[in-house]
Parts: C-alpha cells; structure tokens; sequence
C-alpha cells in the first residue's frame, strides 16, 4: 500500500514528495525530495524525513504553528 499525496516543485530539477508508505507492516508519512534524472525518471534522494502516521497529529500541529508563525510575520513585518 503506499499513496502520493503532494508534490511541491523546489526547484527546476527537485520535488518535495509528501506520500504515505508502509515498511514492515507500519505505515509511514515520507515527506522527502526527489529529483529528476537525466532520463527524466523521478526518484528519491537520501534527503527527507518518515514518520509513523501515530505522529500525524503533532505535525499537523507543527505546521499549523508555522502558519501562524508566518501569517504574525506578516502582520507585524
């Protein structure tokens, strides 16, 4: 099982993939860049981050926290 939920172009040659897999029965939030190959074939990089979906609910914390942080930034400059 595994489902790609976003990518986020970083650059011309990178994306940020956000994606739910499984590894040894244990399902996983992998938010990890990938780059495209001269074939132009995506594929990962050793650079990115899992986390088990029982950690979901503090990153979504997380995140809404950075909205926050830069919604105040942009209030206040």
């Amino acid at each position: 099982m595994g489902a790609i939920i976003a990518d986020i172009n970083k650059n011309a040659r990178e994306i940020v993939r956000i994606d739910v897999s499984e590894f040894k029965e244990k399902e996983y939030i992998n938010i990890r860049i990938w780059f495209h190959d001269v074939d132009g074939q995506t594929k990962p990089t050793q650079k990115g981050i899992a986390l088990s979906v029982d950690q979901y609910e503090e990153l979504l914390k997380a995140v809404e926290k950075v909205g926050e942080y830069i919604k105040d930034r942009k209030e206040n400059g």
